[in-house]
């Protein structure tokens, strides 16, 4: 199930935080409970992306985005992520989780979180979001530009891009050999 008491928990502790700029990082803390392990008793992989959410959405907020859902009636999605896990999460461990935008191209918006303990990264995600109305997506600098962002994306890094390249040449749908959907 959702965490929707540590998200409402997440937006009601930044809601005086001073607005971001489209580049700022937010920076927030998490803590493991039982309910987020797996049975090897560390961190479960999916409630990892749940946590990501929980960073997120007060820096979406921060940067002004909760406005527009409001007035334009938008809405966000993820399109795309690849997480990279490096450092083993256990019961009761405080972590510190950095979220920033890094940039955006036609289509979509990129963003770059990770979590830490102490000066250890535990783990790093690059999410790919699209900005989504009842008409279908947005273009990312449209969204930007409803943010008050006049000016192009920063280039995306070439890690960044070479993700975007070889995600478009991935087979889609999947192969499925000798199954039948």
């Amino acid at each position: 199930m959702y965490p929707y008491l540590r998200m409402w928990q997440e937006l009601w502790k930044f809601r005086k935080a001073p607005r971001l700029g489209p580049f700022e990082p937010h920076v927030s803390t998490v803590r493991i409970w039982p309910w987020d392990l797996d049975p090897w008793r560390e961190l479960n992989n999916g409630r990892t992306l749940t946590l990501y959410d929980l960073g997120r959405l007060p820096m979406l907020k921060r940067i002004g985005y909760d406005r527009l859902v409001k007035e334009k009636r938008w809405g966000a999605t993820v399109a795309g992520n690849t997480t990279r896990y490096r450092r083993r999460v256990t019961l009761f461990q405080k972590l510190t989780m950095v979220s920033r935008v890094i940039g955006w191209d036609a289509r979509f918006i990129y963003i770059e979180q990770s979590m830490w303990r102490g000066g250890d990264c535990t783990s790093s995600i690059l999410i790919r979001t699209a900005v989504i109305s009842k008409g279908g997506m947005v273009p990312a600098t449209e969204a930007m530009a409803a943010l008050g962002v006049a000016e192009a994306s920063p280039p995306l890094p070439d890690w960044v891009q070479a993700w975007i390249t070889g995600d478009a040449v991935r087979a889609w749908p999947p192969e499925t050999p000798g199954v039948t959907p």
